[in-house]
């Protein structure tokens, strides 16, 4: 399958918590206006930065209500945790807005990570093994169910009875974009399931290697690792020069404090220049899709560099 065809594509991946309903839809039409092809949010019911009472919206309905309000760009979830939803329903939810969005949704699912709501609101959080099964699952489940027809499923977490997903999606095949990257079952469910692959970028080496084992696992299910398209989140702070980049780094450092668990997510600090070095080896390695990470407060200089001086030789890149 082709998304777009095998042109590069750039996102914004946002986040609702610590922010208004006003301030994501803002950060989400400007993403539009600048051109960005992409906007995701996450799927956290009480992420575990900010403490046990952060603030943080339900990911879907806001979802919903931004794809309503926005009109060319692809809509996203990065990604739907297993554990929240049965899988019937993520489905349904996922079609909803797929017609609210006239078509634009990319659903994103995976395995789920640490949330305090598990703690706090009595939600069970299986091990990692559990969890990875039942991704399996449910990825059979949702792409069934929008297919179409009577669906019958026997697994381990999830059954279903001649079931039925009407209206379906008004893509012909809804994108299933999953994340992870755990080398050994989570890249199998890929190989196996998903439309796009979505990982933290990492290092050059890092990505690499796991390239080859997403390779290797989609040969012994009999698929073309050629067909998944593959996309990386990223943080960056760009600024026209070098040393005020690093000045900004160094207000970032005394607001997200030294033990933050966000800094390896950061790709750079610098120049548009200097941001388009540091993601040329994924060019080479055949990345099609760059989510810059922008959450509240949201750093505009940073969006607005990417969008104007980063995006155009990004996707000046020949397919590869």
């Amino acid at each position: 399958m082709q998304i777009h065809g095998d042109g590069v594509r750039v996102g914004v991946h946002s986040g609702q918590q610590y922010t208004t309903f006003a301030e994501a839809l803002g950060l989400w039409q400007r993403a539009e206006e600048l051109g960005y092809d992409w906007v995701s949010l996450f799927d956290h019911f009480r992420p575990p930065l900010g403490g046990p009472s952060g603030p943080c919206f339900e990911g879907m309905s806001l979802l919903s209500a931004l794809a309503a309000r926005t009109s060319r760009i692809r809509c996203a979830v990065l990604v739907s945790a297993v554990t929240w939803r049965h899988p019937a329903l993520a489905a349904a939810i996922a079609a909803t807005i797929d017609h609210v969005s006239d078509g634009r949704l990319e659903f994103g699912m995976g395995a789920a990570g640490e949330d305090l709501a598990y703690g706090q609101y009595g939600i069970p959080f299986p091990g990692a093994g559990t969890r990875l099964d039942m991704l399996d699952e449910a990825c059979r489940v949702v792409r069934g169910l929008w297919t179409g027809g009577a669906v019958t499923f026997e697994g381990k977490h999830f059954q279903l009875r001649d079931a039925h997903l009407e209206p379906r999606p008004l893509q012909s095949r809804l994108p299933m974009v999953i994340g992870g990257e755990g080398e050994r079952r989570m890249l199998r469910i890929v190989a196996e399931h998903a439309d796009i692959w979505n990982t933290l970028a990492g290092t050059p080496d890092g990505y690499r290697r796991k390239l080859t084992k997403l390779a290797e696992h989609a040969t012994v299910v009999g698929r073309d690792p050629g067909t998944i398209r593959k996309s990386v989140t990223f943080r960056a702070v760009l600024a026209e020069t070098e040393q005020e980049a690093l000045e900004r780094k160094e207000q970032l450092l005394r607001r997200l404090g030294a033990d933050s668990p966000v800094w390896p997510e950061y790709l750079v600090f610098g120049t548009p220049e200097q941001c388009v070095e540091r993601l040329r080896p994924y060019l080479d390695l055949g990345v099609r899709d760059y989510l810059l990470g922008a959450r509240p407060p949201v750093d505009e200089q940073t969006l607005d560099l990417f969008a104007r001086q980063v995006a155009p030789v990004l996707r000046a890149h020949p397919a590869g």
